[in-house]
């Protein structure tokens, strides 16, 4: 990894935001002409898999993508981003699972039904006894389509819900729970998120195809969510995306680790010692 990552370190105004509010939003972190790559190659994958019988009116939810393409890999330890993911979880994480969301038009006006608003992980929130829950993950969200304005199949938030337990939702189903927004994003966005967050998905009542890549960071010790297939991948990766793609050298260190099963560590003790502890 290349020491110039070291330059988009997460600030302390962004540690801030993201401890307070749940989410942080980086304009601008993929440059235009990757935004325009990585929407061509979303692009294919989504005809692909049309031509596997998908339905061309339903959103498509594409785990384990990473082996589809190189530039999916690269995004994994993006420099402009990777370095405030640790800063967020520290050194002993990887990534934990991984999909891609393609959301085209309804064709439908948008209705004020109630979104699926929900927390990530599932039985975690259930069997895990603490309060507020463990942060435990993040995901950052690279946004490839222009979500800038609502009704375009937006990513809807409650920020500073990541430290409730539950949430009240209207009772009769019709209008969203309170606090609740759309995240407005353009093409090129990275936005960050706390996986207690409350959030939703919502209907795209627009004409433009919402296209975003979903990167899932979490300590070593969870399990996958999906069924990944990037042990392919470990041969030609340099150590710290090894690491990042789930590579270790026993079971064990996964809870007590060495240095050599977690290269990100050793990496930030030659370039940033504090944040090596």
């Amino acid at each position: 990894m290349d020491p110039s990552a070291l330059h988009h370190r997460l600030t302390d105004a962004e540690r801030q935001a993201f401890n307070e509010t749940g989410f942080l939003q980086i304009p601008d972190a993929l440059s235009q002409d990757q935004v325009a790559a990585l929407t061509a190659v979303t692009d294919r994958v989504f005809e692909t898999k049309l031509a596997a019988g998908h339905d061309p009116r339903k959103s498509l939810f594409y785990p384990n993508f990473l082996p589809d393409d190189d530039q999916f890999q690269d995004l994994v330890d993006y420099a402009p981003v990777f370095p405030k993911v640790w800063g967020i979880l520290g050194w002993n994480i990887y990534l934990y699972h991984a999909h891609l969301i393609v959301t085209p038009p309804t064709g439908e006006p948008m209705s004020d039904k109630t979104f699926g608003w929900h927390q990530d992980s599932g039985r975690v929130n259930v069997e895990i006894e603490s309060h507020p829950r463990p942060r435990l993950s993040l995901k950052v969200a690279y946004f490839l389509s222009d979500t800038s304005e609502p009704g375009r199949g937006n990513f809807w938030i409650i920020p500073g819900s990541h430290l409730c337990d539950t949430l009240e939702r209207p009772a009769d189903g019709v209008g969203q729970p309170e606090g609740a927004i759309p995240v407005l994003a353009k093409p090129g966005t990275a936005v960050f998120f706390d996986r207690r967050l409350w959030h939703t998905a919502s209907p795209n009542a627009s004409d433009v195809t919402r296209k975003v890549l979903f990167y899932g960071y979490g300590y070593r010790w969870i399990r996958t969510k999906d069924d990944m297939t990037v042990q392919d991948l470990w041969e030609r990766s340099d150590p710290v995306r090894r690491q990042l793609l789930g590579w270790g050298l026993n079971c064990n260190g996964y809870y007590s680790p060495t240095d050599e099963d977690v290269p990100l560590r050793q990496w930030l003790r030659e370039h940033s010692p504090d944040e090596a502890k």
